[in-house]
């Protein structure tokens, strides 16, 4: 457990997975079901037996009640409607591996995410050298070997600056990249490099100057190595020196030196010069490393940085044995520093607007990076990502903040740089105490503890490696960072139409509640009885709110805030959208019930098959009406979503068969309808339906005020 493997387990013991957003509500919301259900039973009992209505009778249609009170369909439409919404999200280039994160993304507030490869295309290219003060400009892109080195926009020879061969061979021995030649599909010799990005741009461009790497190796091959390394933030080969072929020319040879060894290292400039006692001028000529020239390197090492290039610094060091022990300590010190190599790693092209979507949702964007802070802030300015009046800190600066003050400079802080994958554990930690909803990206064994903390964890489909895929709650096909926030996107999707499918079911469960009350209340037999109660439950329940499940969003669905992570599933506007239609259902139901038994002169029969059938019809009705919250039907489109058509059909299939099939008119105690009859309850079927658009355009137009 002392290893570094085993402190990431460690790290990732200690941390316990909470429950999602989605499931504290929907424990809120089945915890109040549950006792509104019993209090309801209790006192529907209670007053139809003082009423005189027989206990059985009246248990049944209470415990009906009940039943119909409560969404047992809930969980299976939830899961469904997840499961669609994981569906969605692969076409979406995000693959979710944990049902219930699927909401989760939903509610998410603060994306945090790695810079290479998510925020930018990971195809690095150097576009610059700097050697002993000259600046060479590095011409062409892409990982073919083509290109030249310019001063001031003219292309030169660099046999004539050997130091800046040096650079470059050093920059490709301290490297673990290498060509691959294949076939491009169609017959041709194509080449390809292997390895990572960074050092695929550093082999292409000694490449670029005639240093094939196939001949670096014989020249010098590799007998020790010590691994580049996140917290070191280099990376060190050890040589053998060879006797050089006749077609070699092999800077660090010497016939003297035919035994001796060389080691070559990169890495961040400012780590890199600390290691150095000596300065390789442009004639090859080692000098003393003077706190004169160590600022001029790191000036243009910061002058580079600033035009968003990440910048590698390469030395060496001859001796006749390095040292047979490769730890640090033995092997890096005394180096000749040689120079700097810039490299671009173009942002992509869906980043800024995709920042910008998420900015209108309400969702802040972190850059995360080891790069240094004049890179990551050029970045950040490119792809617009800062908010006003907000800074960058380091990993050093995060280090010096005690857990409070890291708790208020978050806030205000849109890029971490030069920072180590423990941090993010710490900024994680932070935005949470802020009561934020956190999505942090990572692609590293070692980032795997601070993706199991964050709200949801996510890892790079193509360079994250199996740990942090493991861990993670979604995988992204493509590690663009796009895919988090269309991700995000299909989320707040998700639980809009789990909140339709509960505000469909409530409204229309309350108005059947209301019906039997109030007609027990005034007197009046049961309306409905128990079997109808509940096939009417099933009707309902069932197929309109899977169809509900299946909807595209409102268009304006990224253009509002998150939610706030108290809020419950049913908000105070819900429940006044809720009461409303309870009450026009069940005053039209009531009005077909008691026109029922005026037709009929007070039997029930009748009364009852009419108030069934208004109130069934009007449930179904309303569902259309419930696929938007905001958005008037006509809006959204009658015909947007072919489920509900499909749905409400299949429903009504059912619903006219226990009118008309002669057995189910026995066993649900119905009778047909004549025409007559229905054109008597054509215009009340429709009326909730009405009231609901109606009451949907007021709300809405009263809360903008509001927030207006």
């Amino acid at each position: 457990m002392n290893t570094q493997i085993g402190m990431i387990a460690a790290m990732l013991q200690s941390v316990h997975e909470e429950p999602t957003p989605l499931q504290r509500r929907l424990d809120q919301l089945g915890r109040f079901l549950g006792w509104a259900a019993l209090g309801i039973c209790g006192v529907v009992f209670l007053l139809g037996w003082i009423r005189g209505v027989p206990p059985l009778d009246m248990f049944l249609v209470a415990v009906s009640l009940a039943v119909a009170a409560v969404p047992e369909g809930l969980p299976a439409v939830v899961t469904i409607t997840l499961a669609y919404g994981m569906r969605e999200m692969i076409q979406r280039h995000a693959l979710i591996r944990r049902l219930s994160s699927v909401e989760t993304l939903g509610s998410t507030t603060v994306i945090c995410s790695d810079k290479t490869g998510t925020l930018t295309q990971n195809q690095m290219t150097v576009t610059q050298l700097w050697v002993d003060g000259v600046a060479f400009e590095v011409t062409g892109s892409g990982y073919e070997p083509i290109g030249e080195f310019r001063i001031d926009g003219v292309t030169v020879d660099l046999k004539e600056y050997p130091a800046s061969t040096t650079a470059l061979w050093v920059a490709a021995l301290a490297n673990d990249a290498e060509f691959e030649v294949g076939d491009d599909g169609n017959g041709n010799e194509r080449r390809r490099v292997v390895g990572d990005p960074t050092e695929a741009a550093l082999i292409v461009a000694a490449a670029k100057a005639g240093a094939d790497r196939d001949m670096l190796e014989r020249a010098y091959p590799r007998i020790n190595e010590i691994p580049f390394d996140s917290d070191r933030k280099r990376m060190t080969t050890v040589h053998k020196i060879r006797s050089p072929e006749p077609d070699d020319a092999s800077p660090f040879y010497d016939t003297t030196l035919r035994e001796w060894e060389v080691a070559a290292i990169k890495g961040a400039p400012d780590v890199i010069l600390d290691l150095c006692t000596s300065y390789q001028r442009m004639d090859d000529q080692p000098i003393p490393l003077t706190d004169e020239l160590k600022n001029s390197t790191l000036a243009a090492n910061a002058a580079m940085a600033q035009q968003a290039l990440r910048v590698l610094a390469v030395a060496f060091r001859v001796e006749r044995q390095v040292s047979e022990d490769t730890t640090p300590e033995e092997v890096e010190h005394d180096f000749t520093f040689v120079g700097l190599l810039g490299m671009i790693d173009p942002p992509r092209m869906q980043v800024r607007p995709a920042i910008e979507t998420a900015r209108r949702a309400g969702i802040r964007t972190l850059m995360i990076t080891g790069d240094y802070p004049d890179t990551a802030r050029a970045i950040g300015e490119e792809i617009n990502l800062f908010e006003p009046d907000h800074q960058v800190i380091t990993g050093v600066g995060m280090e010096q903040m005690d857990d409070q003050e890291l708790q208020r400079e978050v806030m205000h802080t849109d890029v971490f740089a030069r920072v180590s994958p423990e941090h993010k554990v710490r900024i994680v930690d932070a935005l949470k105490h802020n009561h934020q909803i956190v999505a942090m990206t990572g692609d590293g064994v070692n980032d795997a503890p601070a993706l199991k903390r964050a709200d949801i964890g996510v890892a790079m489909g193509i360079t994250g490696t199996d740990v942090a895929k493991e861990t993670a709650d979604m995988v992204l096909t493509d590690d663009n960072y796009a895919s988090i926030v269309a991700a995000v996107e299909q989320g707040r999707i998700i639980y809009a139409n789990i909140r339709k499918f509960v505000f469909y079911l409530l409204s229309c469960n309350l108005a059947e509640i209301a019906v039997i009350f109030i007609a027990i209340l005034a007197g009046l037999p049961s309306p409905l009885t128990a079997i109808q109660l509940l096939w009417l439950n099933l009707i309902t329940d069932g197929a309109p709110a899977l169809a509900l499940g299946m909807e595209k969003g409102d268009p304006d669905t990224m253009m509002r805030k998150p939610r706030p992570p108290s809020e419950s599933i049913i908000n105070r506007e819900m429940w006044i959208r809720i009461g409303i239609q309870t009450v026009a259902i069940a005053t039209v139901t009531l009005m077909a019930y008691w026109i029922g038994r005026g037709i009929d002169q007070g039997q029930t029969q009748l009364a009852g098959t009419m108030a069934f059938v208004t109130l069934s019809f009007s449930e179904l009705l309303r569902a259309f009406t419930a696929r938007s919250d905001h958005y008037p039907l006509f809006r959204i489109g009658i015909f947007s979503n072919r489920w509900m058509f499909y749905a409400v059909a299949s429903s009504l299939v059912l619903l006219l068969s226990v009118i008309y099939v002669p057995f189910l008119q026995t066993v649900f105690n119905t009778v047909p309808l004549t025409l007559s009859q229905w054109q008597v309850l054509l215009p009340l079927l429709v009326i909730p339906a009405v009231v609901a658009e109606v009451s949907k355009l007021v709300i809405n137009r009263f809360y903008s005020q509001i927030v207006t």
